[in-house]
């Protein structure tokens, strides 16, 4: 299969035709060939991972009927019409209407060139987001733990392999890789799911706070202890303990932990009642307590205890292809959120998901989809976008005039035609901005989210 962008080139002109296809050859596209738009529409589907261009006057369909019939098929698929002088003002007309662009015959080669790469780029974003929606649907209905790497596959593999056994697990992880959602996974892929699944965070809470929700305390057991108080790993039973940053917790609780580990009991504060329990332990942390330099107060004898079985999730930095499907997931699921249509991919997206470390991980990039879809973060345009964007030939003020126009209008697609967020991501006030849409041309309600 060809790696190049495929492009339906549409001209009854059968010399123009070949010399246009030719052109486009060279510039690294595949062209296919077409005399008239029926012929073009044979076969195409909503699937087509290139891009029309065709003549508006022809014989029988005419380019801008056939740019109707495109648009009824998949309207994000890019046509750009050729067009003679007499016809711009049809195709300004066409442009409003959703074609991508028109080039004046006769047009330079580099023109043709520059519009359709830019219209190709688009596409690809395009098709790409609608495979990463595909894939994060499947994968939130399918495999809870999202990723499709080869490391995911097998700590997904892993998962299976032990949630049905008792086996106590170690979770490692940087923060915000998701080792909470490995532990509830365990738990409900297992047989202890009808049981509770408790989790408490052992960095959160002073020392003698933290023994009496582990453990447990009598009426009495301590200042303020005025009622029995049932604790997490006593609740637990039956189930599965999730104990997150157990890195942190005091030396003298783990001396306890460790007993409760070992003798499957425990007692709570204020009693020598010592009580049976029957649970899964699963403990994390954001550090390698397998090396000494690293596992500072943390005893020695309870992480081998706790090391029966270690899970290792990897940061998202060495994870990359999961980052875009990741991203689909968590915009879809803010969008839903917050009432809001999920955002397309864009190019500024695109490269800031590419580009971007994730030292915060799976929760940063979260955070990151949410603020998409609120429409609060905007990228700067970057040097080559400045570059390619300036649509159409003709002196500089006309130039800039069309590059104004199309950032207002993909911020205005962007945002869903919402007009505080469009006039905060352009940072205009908002008089400048009904006045630009006035003299562009450009009608708000045309890109309004639609139910």
């Amino acid at each position: 299969m060809s790696d190049l962008t495929p492009i339906l080139l549409v001209d009854d002109d059968r010399d123009l035709l070949k010399a246009t296809a030719q052109t486009l050859e060279l510039a690294g596209f595949e062209p296919k060939l077409c005399r008239h738009g029926a012929e073009a529409l044979d076969g195409l589907t909503d699937a087509f991972e290139g891009i029309v261009i065709s003549d508006v006057r022809m014989p029988g369909m005419d380019g801008l009927e056939l740019f109707d019939r495109i648009r009824r098929l998949d309207a994000e698929l890019p046509v750009i019409l050729m067009t003679g002088h007499g016809d711009i003002p049809m195709a300004v007309q066409a442009i409003q209407n959703g074609a991508y662009d028109f080039i004046a015959k006769p047009f330079a080669t580099e023109r043709m060139i520059q519009c359709v790469r830019r219209a190709a780029e688009k596409r690809r974003l395009v098709i790409e987001n609608r495979r990463l929606k595909d894939a994060a649907r499947q994968a939130e209905h399918g495999l809870p733990l999202i990723g499709r790497t080869p490391a995911m596959e097998r700590l997904r593999d892993m998962l299976r392999q032990i949630a049905d056994t008792d086996v106590d697990v170690l979770v490692t992880g940087e923060t915000g890789t998701g080792k909470e959602v490995v532990a509830s996974l365990l738990h409900d892929w297992g047989r202890r799911s009808k049981g509770h699944f408790v989790a408490l965070n052992c960095g959160a809470l002073p020392e003698q706070i933290l023994e009496s929700e582990l453990f447990g305390h009598e009426p009495g057991a301590f200042t303020g202890a005025q009622k029995k108080r049932v604790g997490r790993i006593e609740h637990a039973s039956g189930g599965t303990l999730f104990l997150d940053e157990i890195e942190s917790m005091p030396l003298s609780t783990q001396v306890q932990m460790l007993r409760v580990l070992e003798m499957r009991e425990v007692m709570p504060l204020g009693t020598n009642e010592i009580r049976p329990i029957d649970l899964r332990v699963v403990a994390a942390a954001k550090v390698d307590l397998g090396a000494p330099s690293q596992r500072a107060t943390f005893r020695e004898d309870l992480y081998y205890r706790l090391n029966v079985v270690t899970l290792s999730i990897p940061p998202l930095r060495e994870r990359r292809d999961d980052v875009g499907l990741l991203f689909n997931h968590f915009a879809e699921r803010a969008a839903r959120r917050f009432n809001r249509e999920a955002p397309a991919l864009t190019a500024p997206i695109e490269r800031h998901l590419r580009d971007h470390d994730w030292p915060g991980n799976v929760r940063e990039l979260a955070h990151f989809a949410e603020r998409v879809v609120l429409g609060v973060w905007h990228a700067p345009i970057s040097e080559a976008e400045v570059h390619h964007m300036p649509l159409g030939d003709g002196s500089l003020p006309d130039r800039l005039e069309r590059f104004e126009a199309e950032i207002i209008r993909e911020t205005l697609k962007s945002c869903g035609g919402d007009v505080q967020q469009t006039i905060a991501a352009l940072g205009i006030p908002r008089k400048t901005f009904y006045d630009k849409l006035q003299r562009h041309g450009i009608v708000r309600s045309e890109f309004a989210a639609r139910d």
